[in-house]
């Protein structure tokens, strides 16, 4: 535990990849492709559970304004390195790829060689913040099980590997601390994994209707379920952590890189920049929005690239570098 905030760490030389996760998620995000890129290039991993998020336990946790957690990347740096720090190369996805950009602008990481910012645009972050609250509403409240939860978001798409959302449930879930008798805990248990089909016929929705409470009853004697964060608690701070945030990140004078999971989610700032040389960008199809947990192996080959072709760290034997075209 570092400055109240947990930390996992891989390595033992070699530049510092330091990986910030989005919103709902933790640092075991990043488990897949740690063990992945460890094996490309020679590096140190850090990656850490934001404020209100994972195990981290601080003081004023609901504070997730984009300042303070950007504070709270800074002094983990200083509290792990002093005024030594190894040189740095910063990757955020989501919210975390925005907590990365603000971090990077503020110079809050001295050692800083690199940013990297995946899936994560100003013009549709923003557009997205208004139907946020209903796909969080749509989303089960509760899991009969971590392992229900992870077949959840495999079928729901949120995870499409399922090795990945075997790590990464783990530190997105935790067991309910409320009475298990509260009102709609048995309601969203059936909107998890277990897929209903409609009756036509009035006898048949009732027989429907006595076996899902029976299966209720069965479901309250065991241990629930619940996200570690409510994310709909944390509303008044998306603008802050979105808005501005393309000419912020362009604005930021180190090497840069953006994956993205579709070309559509460039906003015209970003067009611009990318057409002016200002960044590098890759786009990383056929994944869903978590991409550096559906394809870790893509991710990997192309941070590793990244950071060879701009000299930050050498090359495995065995891993060949492609350089994009842009």
């Amino acid at each position: 535990m570092v400055s109240d905030l947990i930390i996992y760490s891989s390595g033992s030389h070699g530049p510092v990849l330091l990986l910030l996760h989005g919103g709902g998620h933790s640092a075991l995000s990043w488990a897949v492709f740690t063990a992945v890129i460890c094996n490309r290039i020679d590096c140190r991993v850090v990656a850490l559970d934001l404020r209100g998020h994972g195990d981290t336990k601080v003081k004023s946790c609901e504070d997730l304004s984009a300042e303070t957690m950007a504070k709270d990347v800074g002094k983990v740096v200083e509290a792990l390195y002093g005024e030594n720090a190894p040189p740095i190369v910063m990757i955020g996805h989501s919210m975390g790829g925005a907590i990365a950009v603000h971090t990077a602008a503020a110079n809050l990481v001295p050692s800083l060689l690199g940013l990297g910012v995946i899936d994560v645009v100003e013009g549709t972050a923003m557009d997205a913040l208004n139907s946020m609250q209903n796909f969080l509403r749509s989303r089960p409240k509760t899991f009969k099980s971590v392992e229900n939860a992870i077949e959840w978001s495999v079928k729901s798409g949120q995870i499409r590997n399922i090795e990945s959302a075997r790590v990464s449930m783990v530190g997105q879930v935790k067991k309910c601390e409320e009475p298990l008798s509260s009102p709609g805990i048995s309601k969203c248990i059936g909107e998890g994994i277990i897929e209903e089909e409609e009756e036509d016929e009035d006898e048949e929705g009732e027989s429907n209707h006595k076996r899902k409470k029976e299966d209720d009853v069965e479901v309250k004697k065991e241990s629930l379920f619940t996200w570690r964060i409510e994310l709909a608690k944390t509303e008044k701070y998306w603008d802050g952590w979105f808005r501005g945030l393309s000419a912020l990140f362009l604005s930021c004078s180190i090497p840069k890189l953006l994956l993205l999971a579709g070309v559509d989610r460039l906003d015209k700032e970003l067009t611009i920049g990318q057409m002016q040389g200002k960044f590098q960008m890759q786009v990383l199809p056929q994944c869903g929005h978590a991409v550096h947990e559906d394809a870790p192996e893509k991710v990997a080959e192309a941070i590793a690239t990244f950071m060879v072709r701009h000299k930050f760290t050498e090359a495995k034997e065995g891993f060949q570098c492609v350089f994009p075209a842009c």
